[in-house]
């Protein structure tokens, strides 16, 4: 996950680089004391916003589910443990009723 922090950064990056002969582009390299802080912070506080839209939505969430489920090796263990739960909910009806 921090990696994509790293890598979000370096694109930050690059885009600046791509930036840099224009009239913005400018403004931020001349002054680079004033700009490098205000750019980092701006950088936390989108990470921050970008975060909370992901808690909110659970997009990270869902993906991961839809990812899992197309695993092959996921989908069996999925049913070994539905067929371990059909069998264990089976055994406790069959002890109740041998109660009786």
């Amino acid at each position: 996950m921090y990696i994509g922090y790293a890598q979000f950064l370096m694109i930050l990056f690059v885009l600046l680089e791509a930036y840099k002969n224009t009239t913005i582009g400018e403004l931020i390299f001349n002054n680079l004391l004033i700009s490098m802080p205000i750019l980092f912070v701006l950088f936390v506080l989108l990470s921050l916003i970008i975060g909370r839209l992901d808690t909110v939505f659970g997009l990270r969430e869902e993906e991961l589910r839809n990812a899992s489920t197309s695993n092959p090796v996921t989908r069996e263990l999925l049913a070994k443990i539905n067929e371990l739960t059909e069998e264990i909910r089976e055994l406790k009806e069959n002890k109740t009723h041998n109660k009786r």
